[in-house]
């Protein structure tokens, strides 16, 4: 095999550690870029690193390695960076879905064509504003660096060697107690404000409880979200820097 055909092999099996982030990393599918796009963009990437790391990857295709094998462990380190950053997404998400439900807008959702799904409407709010954060705040600087390093930690043919569903269990506990301190401000005034409504009803049993009630949390949710968004910077940035720690532990790579 000349030197061309095996950088190329290297390459096409390197973007399959990258090319899953794009297509299903939260901060990615969140941006309407066509799909070409995203491949130039991981096969781009997938060449640079090729040529920055050739021990680790020419080297492999060129001992004999099965491709297969080798497919396969690319493919699987790449689902394992796209599943956390899907994991970030996916706790802010699920914890805005619980505020639109507590604030009465549970049949009021967003179709994602993307993900083929339904979003919430507080947690779209902030997951837009978790990728504008990512992606200002130096995020794909910091991916392009873990995927670099991966390649020192796990060449390719090693990757299906690599797997720890304990880190994986202790990352989505951290990531979803994140996510919910993300709403805490408006999760505690439509706490209160239901307990205030639930002792109206007490007092004044012929008032309209589920009317009043609607109303007033729809107006609390809008006037206490922006004021969440603003102070939950640091914990947009903790949550997004939980999530790319924790993909060296999850691949058995706890000091990588």
């Amino acid at each position: 095999m000349d030197d061309l055909t095996a950088r190329l092999i290297a390459a096409l099996l390197a973007a399959l550690r990258i090319a899953p982030a794009f297509a299903y990393g939260g901060p990615f599918t969140l941006l309407r870029v066509p799909v070409a796009i995203r491949l130039l963009l991981a096969l781009s990437l997938s060449l640079w690193l090729v040529s920055a790391r050739p021990e680790a990857t020419v080297a492999v295709v060129r001992s004999g390695a099965s491709p297969v094998l080798l497919a396969a462990g690319e493919l699987f380190l790449g689902m394992a960076f796209a599943l956390c950053l899907q994991l970030a997404f996916a706790a802010i998400l699920w914890a805005g879905r619980a505020v639109d439900i507590q604030a009465g807008f549970g049949l009021a959702v967003l179709a994602d064509p993307a993900m083929q799904a339904e979003m919430p409407l507080a947690g779209t709010v902030f997951a837009y504003a978790a990728a504008a954060i990512f992606f200002t705040m130096g995020g794909m600087h910091d991916l392009i660096a873990l995927w670099a390093a991966s390649f020192d930690a796990l060449p390719m043919g090693h990757g299906l060697l690599a797997g720890d569903m304990r880190a994986l269990s202790v990352l989505m506990g951290v990531l979803f107690s994140i996510g919910i301190g993300l709403f805490g401000v408006v999760m505690l005034v439509l706490f209160l404000l239901d307990l205030a409504i639930t002792f109206l009803s007490r007092t004044l049993p012929q008032m309209n409880v589920l009317l009043l009630g609607f109303q007033v949390k729809a107006m609390a949710m809008l006037v206490t979200l922006p004021v969440a968004l603003a102070v939950a910077g640091g914990l947009f940035l903790r949550l997004l820097h939980t999530a790319l720690e924790g993909t060296p532990a999850i691949l058995g790579q706890a000091g990588g």
